[in-house]
């Protein structure tokens, strides 16, 4: 993290980092860590493991201490949010996230450590994803204890929040773009919560809050250097040349959470109605908290709304 000196702004996405033209970073947010270990609340086990070494891209697994005879446990994938330039697998409030959802899902869940921008801008955190989920089938990952003997690859699940939302359909479009998927792995289904999509043209209520929808573009500044903006397919998923919507053909089932008071909304909704409206042949729900704002089961996990949250999406991690 950079210091807070008197240099020139180039790009203010407060309050969560500062670009400097001198190519200082402040980030201003989840920045926190907490180490792997036994949550006393939860019961669960985490450990770190470096699955890219390449690159030194890790994952933070956790699964429950104790299995009580349940067999081969469902695998959740899990990619954070933040923007894609905060927070980490580390981060307190993502730890502990993850350690209520496997506790919850009855799972293993591994939490991918992807690369942040703009040190390494996108597309890097999405290789480093697919890199992560191809280590999964590996021979090094067969040697993982957590996986060989707990997992079972015909039950995996894509999962992600805001950011990681976006990361999780990136990664169901390029296995789906596949002539042979992933050897060895099954997607059952995948979970967005509330994700981070974009476009140029406001969507719904967005066209009446300015100063939000200005808030995300200086987000998507930070992160991707293309000079198609926010109709890059990386951000808006019906952008000339995104992948079809009618090709996820991976997964057999979807949900998708969106929150009541979140600038995001709109397009979960919009990406919902458009899958439901193709030709996909799985199954596609989606859940919206009303009253509540982006990623609100993370930041506020005690509350009644952010339970009812986990439980529903460890309820879709073990239909299948």
């Amino acid at each position: 993290m950079g210091s807070t000196k008197s240099a020139e702004v180039s790009i203010d996405a407060f309050p969560f980092l500062r670009l400097y033209k001198d190519g200082t970073i402040d980030r201003l947010a989840g920045t926190q860590v907490t180490p792997p270990g036994l949550d006393p609340q939860t019961g669960v086990l985490s450990k770190d493991v470096v699955v890219v070494p390449e690159t030194g891209v890790s994952a933070r697994f956790y699964r429950p201490a104790t299995k009580n005879g349940l067999g081969k446990l469902p695998l959740a994938v899990y990619f954070h949010g933040g923007g894609f330039f905060i927070s980490s697998t580390a981060d307190p409030f993502y730890h502990n996230a993850m350690n209520r959802l496997a506790a919850e899902a009855r799972a293993v869940v591994v939490s991918v450590d992807y690369r942040l921008a703009p040190e390494t801008p996108l597309p890097a955190a999405y290789d480093d994803c697919w890199a992560a989920l191809r280590w999964l089938t590996s021979s090094s990952a067969e040697a993982e204890p957590w996986l060989k003997d707990d997992v079972d690859l015909d039950r995996v699940h894509l999962l992600g929040d805001s950011a990681g939302a976006n990361i999780a359909h990136h990664m169901v479009c390029r296995i789906s773009g596949l002539d042979h998927p992933i050897p060895g792995m099954k997607i059952a289904g995948i979970g967005l919560i509330h994700p981070y999509f974009w476009g140029e043209a406001p969507v719904g209520s967005e066209a009446g809050d300015p100063v939000r929808r200005a808030m995300v573009d200086r987000w998507w500044k930070v992160v991707c250097p293309s000079e198609k903006g926010n109709e890059d397919p990386l951000i808006n998923p019906f952008a000339d040349g995104a992948p079809s919507l009618e090709g996820l053909k991976a997964c057999e089932k979807m949900i998708v959470l969106v929150a009541g008071k979140d600038i995001l909304r709109e397009r979960g909704w919009l990406y919902y109605e458009t899958v439901k409206k193709s030709s996909w042949e799985g199954t596609a729900e989606i859940v919206e908290t009303e009253g509540e704002d982006h990623i609100f089961h993370v930041l506020q996990p005690e509350s009644e709304k952010a339970e009812s949250l986990v439980k529903r999406l460890a309820s879709f991690v073990n239909q299948g």
